[in-house]
């Protein structure tokens, strides 16, 4: 449960409620006399984190600074995120330049994914101890680095090695904003932002070889490089002058309250509590999720009694009117936890069931893109298509589209379809409930595939391959990722960055064990195997999400007394 409240109150809940309340369990609705800060919208929906009443608690601060943060974090998972994948286009340039073949140039792509994924060890746990900005700021200072190295690189072993560097210094695109995210946005809202993080990530991704290969064919390879040098310095600058630490400790709620106290308000007599308790029964089947806002509750009138106990009346004097202070403007916070332990979680967060399955949804759906990447230039660029390494690029179109499909659809049901399964459930969110809008994009993704490799294996018209199979692959690429990580943040919010560790790593190293072995599979058995083999596995993990519709909650039992939920 994310409400801040000890453990007294939780059991209170429990008993209140008559169900077990497991961490990712949240109460979106009034229970008994346990009333909640609400938003100051007309619906008052119940606020999840409960927010503190301090002005420079991230959860409270104002529309623009709470744009400005999630700006800056978007544009560093875009900036960081255009680069590795960009080569696509150019492997024939990067052949005739450094004197090599297919196979080999392909590996500069699969190394920096695996150091990318590995890179994320050190990054999380600096972001935890240290705060989330030193990490913006330097990890987008070596990608800066790294792409002047490899604007200047003459030969095979240097471009690679900057691709290293550039892998060290590009992990956070793939970590740190779902936990931005957590820190500023309420549960409500969260669905759309972490598609909105998935699609500008593989968005930057589909990008780059849009870009890389015009500018290739027009300018040279070495012109797409100073283009991305001068997109990272910007992005620096926003970091250091937009972007304010969103690290903050929110202390427990004591269990004689359940909202912190605010100024004015005094104790209620026995009678008017047990009076509005009453009312809360009568009338609490009603107060529950609007299908739109995400659990809103009936309100209660405007109480003038100034005995009237604050759990009755309390409202955050600063929600949506906060602003940083001058020391979450520091290079960075002072340490804080345990920077060991932070190495060791992911590891640990290997064996939660949730986590598991989140890695190997996001691992493999993400290998679906990646396998376009690797296969267009060989597909298209021998009959009986023989297109130039431009036209090959602008077909990336198709992917950024279908993303744009899957985030403007993707976050809004998935938020949807949870708000209407609280309402039917009394005002209990599960993280579960996210599940079920899965199934769609599921579908679009078999689709897409098999449009792909049978395209490319039968030499079907490009436009074929390229508006359906690419853009199917655009959609499912940005909304099953986003689906089932945000199912495993929402179970374990306080490790969100180790948890994107693990599925980090799970997923470079199947990518580079898929990008070292895609094209000599091709050159053997043909598109067919390879992308369908993909396919089955895809749609295999994403099934398990089955087992976890019904025992999930169960899995979530398992773990509720780890030390994770209190990190």
């Amino acid at each position: 449960m994310d409400q801040n409240l000890d453990p007294n109150t939780v059991r209170e809940l429990e008993r209140e409620l008559g169900t077990a309340i497991y961490p990712g369990t949240e109460i979106m609705t009034d229970v008994g006399s346990h009333h909640f800060v609400k938003a100051g919208t007309g619906t008052h929906s119940v606020l999840v984190p409960q927010p503190s009443d301090d002005e420079h608690d991230p959860l409270n601060w104002s529309p623009m600074w709470k744009g400005f943060t999630i700006f800056c974090a978007t544009l560093v998972s875009f900036a960081q995120g255009f680069g590795p994948l960009a080569l696509a286009p150019m492997f024939g340039d990067y052949i005739q330049a450094f004197d090599s073949n297919l196979a080999d140039v392909v590996q500069f792509t699969g190394i920096a994914i695996l150091v990318l994924g590995f890179s994320n060890f050190i990054w999380v746990p600096i972001q935890t101890c240290f705060g989330r900005r030193p990490v913006l700021i330097l990890s987008t200072l070596i990608c800066f680095g790294s792409s002047i190295w490899r604007a200047k690189a003459n030969s095979y072993g240097s471009f690679m090695g900057a691709c290293v560097l550039n892998g060290i210094g590009a992990g956070p695109a793939e970590t740190i904003q779902p936990t931005i995210i957590a820190d500023v946005i309420f549960l409500h809202d969260r669905g759309k932002h972490n598609t909105l993080y998935f699609a500008v990530y593989f968005g930057s991704l589909m990008v780059g070889p849009i870009i890389s290969g015009p500018m290739a064919e027009n300018l040279g390879w070495r012109s797409f490089w100073w283009l991305n040098t001068g997109l990272l310095g910007f992005t620096v600058l926003c970091c250091i002058f937009l972007f304010p630490e969103t690290k903050f400790n929110r202390p427990f709620v004591p269990s004689h309250v359940t909202a912190s106290a605010s100024p004015g308000l005094k104790s209620a007599s026995m009678e008017e509590v047990e009076d509005s308790t009453q009312q809360h029964q009568t009338t609490s089947a009603k107060d529950h999720a609007d299908p739109e806002k995400a659990a809103p509750v009936q309100s209660h009138p405007r109480v003038e009694n100034p005995n009237l106990d604050h759990a009755l009346t309390h409202q955050d004097p600063w929600l949506g009117r906060g602003k940083p202070s001058k020391s979450q403007w520091k290079l960075m916070q002072p340490y804080e936890g345990n920077f060991f332990m932070e190495l060791w979680m992911p590891w640990k967060l290997f064996t939660f069931p949730i986590v598991q399955f989140s890695s190997f949804v996001v691992s493999w759906t993400a290998s679906s893109f990646l396998t376009l990447n690797l296969t267009q230039s060989q597909a298209f660029a021998v009959p009986p298509y023989n297109f130039s390494s431009s036209k090959i690029g602008f077909f990336n179109f198709a992917i950024l589209i279908g993303a744009f499909i899957g985030l403007f659809t993707a976050g809004p049901l998935s938020d949807f379809i949870a708000a209407r399964l609280t309402k039917r459930n009394n005002g209990i969110r599960e993280p579960e409930m996210r599940l079920l809008t899965m199934i769609p994009y599921v579908i679009i993704m078999i689709i897409g595939n098999v449009v792909v490799a049978l395209g490319y294996e039968r030499g079907w018209d490009w436009k074929v391959i390229v508006i359906i199979g690419y853009t199917c692959a655009g959609i499912q690429v940005a909304a099953l990722p986003s689906i089932s990580s945000t199912y495993s943040v929402d179970s374990y919010k306080p490790v969100a960055g180790s948890i994107f560790v693990a599925i980090t790593v799970n997923k470079n190293v199947w990518g580079y064990g898929f990008s070292k072995f895609i094209t000599p599979w091709i050159i053997k058995s043909g598109y067919i195997p390879p992308i369908m083999t993909n396919m089955s596995l895809i749609t295999f993990f994403c099934c398990t999400g089955i087992i976890f519709w019904y025992y999930g909650k169960t899995f979530r039992k398992w773990t509720r007394n780890s030390k994770v939920h209190s990190m």
